[in-house]
């Protein structure tokens, strides 16, 4: 048993293959002839195959310990549907009732079952440990073996009871797979597994179909919803770090037309589940997610990954990405980056475990660097896991497509260098870096590093520079980052026969996130960066209409709707209404001349107006707005609608502000002339008619007095000025 022409017969046969992709085949012969057997296989490349055929093949029940509840009824159905007895795969784990538990362990005990999927929890419960001891196990999987690591990007603590508790229920060969791993976390899973003598198979990282860029955090969510809507009916995944923001991005992508849905941990099982299935049966075309989503899922046409946020390891990033093209087509993966993420991210990590803390920071700064780096963003992946990648353009990557400036560094290098032999190769990179910048902080004072002849060298550069100098010279082969030892810095042969006689270094200028971030927010007043031609353009006709109309000009449209037209170009009223603080009303009473201003505005110029769309804002509070209206018209007193709807009377005038400034017309004189007195609606009312240029409400409360007029009253009387002479 186990010859080639036996193997391949078999997968033809339960699997409809003719012929096995890649180290397949080797890994499942290893296996049959009972070896320990690790392997490291990217996304995409066939690794469950590793594990169900010889399960199908060998005499008893493979246990195959997984852990996602998802994942195992997924590949559950998918081996069933290879066969005509649903027996033959079955999973344990929490979602399933006592009832159903008895049905599993009745189909093992028959002998019928030939995969057993359990969860790492339910593998520590006592009860399932008896249970297993009496049935004939034919090998353990461990599926995303990664988590076994702290050095992993998904660390499962109970991951690491696999062992003991394998070895009580019983002595079979093990398999671990995992789709990621650096040579720190493979050794933590084979030396944690007891199988550092097993037969390792490594497949190359290089995953050529996908296209890997990283775009500024600027107004990402509308540059999301312009790239999908570009991406007709193709599928794709959208992570999120924080489960609020998933539930905003769906809702945004729903209003804009995009068939999204939402998928964390915080949901009931049944609307994951369902949401999931929804995907997977393209009822949807999008799933936004937190990390929960996606791990094994077996969709092969994923044809795009964004990332909202970018993730905290550059395992995660990878295994993430590696969800795209898994068939071997077309894979896009987006990443928007912002240094404070990063921020956030490391003041998550405060309060853990000092160990931990050190772990995360280190992996952070790897993703960092990668982020800003100019470099080929293939290679910088494929070193990170231990594999040199030679061309010297991907062709599939920004960083390739758009090459960035090299400057000569050689000088810069041989320093750098320098300044790890200074320290006898025992600090980090960040530490040797502020001994060039000349940063005497608390550890460099404490080890006397502020008296080295180096210290302070380098500080015509700041310490972005200096990152990009020792990542490119770790990845030209000069220096070593000793994983083991949290991220030391060491020298390579190579590095110090560069020292010896240097040669011209040609490094890559990092990209300047930050300096991209602040040029956005600096727009037109609205925010965004419009078109300040247009934008001086729309204020002067704002100008010219409101005088025609005896107005002042922000009654018209206020200054943040016309930087939102600066950006989007809407040249029909339709178009018109989806933009900021534009509603039906105030589109239909003064939108003709400005869309027609901005149609010929668009023709003279040749303006490309992205993909002819435009983004939608889901106002924050808007399930309130029906409510406040019927309310309003029912002549229901302000402070009892305030009340009903749980708002603070405060946060109800935001939101009469937001309805009067979207166009909408109310009337709320039944309110006001009981809670304010004629003279002063009348003083509150012309202010706003004769005086006030802007609407500013904290200049009017300025201008008017605090000590004279409430903030409550002449944010009502501003209201009801909105409504009348506005709308």
């Amino acid at each position: 048993m186990g010859n080639a022409q036996f193997l391949t017969g078999q997968l033809q046969k339960y699997f409809g293959f003719s012929s096995f992709k890649g180290d397949q085949e080797r890994v499942i012969q290893s296996l049959m002839d009972g070896n320990d057997t690790f392997v490291l296989m990217p996304t995409g490349g066939g690794k469950s195959l590793c594990y169900q055929l010889p399960a199908l093949l060998l005499d008893g029940t493979a246990i195959i310990i997984s852990p996602l509840i998802a994942l195992m009824k997924n590949q559950v159905d998918s081996i069933r549907s290879f066969g005509t007895d649903d027996g033959l795969a079955h999973f344990l784990n929490s979602s399933l009732s006592k009832a159903a538990i008895q049905q599993v362990k009745s189909a093992v005990l028959e002998g019928k079952t030939k995969l057993l999927y359990v969860a790492p929890e339910s593998l520590t419960k006592q009860d399932n440990i008896d249970f297993l001891k009496k049935i004939k196990i034919s090998f353990y999987a461990v599926d995303e073996a990664h988590c076994i690591s702290e050095w992993g990007h998904d660390y499962r603590p109970e991951y690491r009871r696999i062992k003991p508790i394998a070895a009580d229920i019983g002595k079979a060969p093990v398999m671990a797979l995992t789709a990621t791993a650096t040579a720190k976390v493979q050794h933590d899973i084979q030396k944690n597994l007891g199988m550092l003598d097993a037969e390792v198979f490594k497949s190359s990282f290089n995953r050529s179909n996908l296209y890997y860029e990283i775009r500024p955090k600027v107004k990402a969510t509308a540059e999301i919803i312009k790239y999908i809507s570009s991406q007709q009916g193709k599928s794709g995944i959208i992570y999120c770090l924080s489960r609020k923001k998933v539930e905003l991005l769906a809702e945004n992508l729903q209003v804009n037309g995009i068939k999204a849905l939402p998928y964390h941990a915080g949901m009931d099982a049944a609307t994951r589940s369902k949401h999931q299935d929804m995907f997977l049966r393209e009822d949807v075309d999008v799933i936004v997610a937190t990390i929960a989503f996606g791990m094994g899922i077996d969709k092969p046409d994923v044809r795009y990954v964004i990332h909202y946020d970018i993730p905290k390891s550059l395992e995660g990033y990878y295994q993430e990405t590696g969800r795209a093209g898994r068939d071997g087509g077309e894979g896009q993966c987006l990443t928007f980056y912002s240094y404070k993420d990063i921020q956030k991210l490391e003041k998550f990590m405060q309060g853990k475990p000092v160990a931990e803390q050190e772990i995360g920071t280190q992996l952070l700064l790897d993703t960092v660097s990668y982020a800003e780096s100019s470099v080929c963003r293939r290679k910088i992946l494929l070193y990170y896991f231990g594999e040199k990648y030679e061309q010297e353009n991907c062709g599939a990557c920004d960083n390739c497509l758009h090459p960035k400036e090299k400057i000569e560094a050689k000088n810069e290098v041989v320093l750098a260098l320098n300044a790890i032999l200074a320290v006898n190769q025992k600090y980090k990179m960040e530490h040797i870096t502020n001994i060039l910048i000349g940063n005497r902080n608390a550890a460099i004072k404490s080890f006397r590093h502020d008296t080295l002849e180096l210290f302070g060298k380098g500080s015509e550069h700041d310490s972005h520079y200096w990152h990009a100098i020792y990542r490119q010279a770790m990845i030209a082969g000069f220096i070593n980052q000793d994983i083991e030892n949290s991220g030391l810095l060491k020298l390579k042969k190579k590095g110090r026969d560069f020292l010896e006689k240097p040669e011209s270094f040609m490094m890559v200028k990092n990209h300047d996130y930050a300096a991209a971030e602040a040029e956005a927010s600096s727009a037109p007043s609205g925010g965004g960066t419009g078109d300040p031609q247009l934008f001086a353009m729309l204020k002067d006709l704002r100008k010219k209409v409101a005088k025609r109309k005896e107005l002042p000009p922000f009654v018209v449209f206020q200054d943040p709707s016309l930087s939102d037209m600066s950006i989007q170009y809407p040249i029909t009223i339709q178009e018109l209404q989806h933009i900021q603080g534009v509603g039906q009303g105030k589109a239909i009473r003064y939108g003709k001349e400005f869309v027609e201003l901005i149609k010929q505005y668009v023709n003279e110029n040749e303006i490309e107006r992205a993909q002819d769309i435009v983004v939608k804002s889901v106002a924050q509070k808007s399930k309130n707005k029906v409510n406040i209206i019927q309310s309003i018209d029912r002549k229901v007193s302000l402070d009892i609608i305030a009340e009903s709807l749980g708002l603070g009377f405060e946060d109800l005038l935001s939101e009469l502000e937001a309805i009067v400034n979207s166009g909408t017309k109310i009337n709320i004189d039944y309110h006001i002339n009981e809670a304010v007195d004629e003279d002063t609606q009348d003083d509150i009312f012309e202010y706003f008619k004769d005086e006030s240029e802007t609407g500013d409400l904290d200049e009017a409360i300025k201008e008017l007095g605090e000590d004279e007029y409430s903030v409550q009253d002449i944010r009502m009387v501003r209201v009801k000025f909105l409504s009348e002479l506005g709308n």
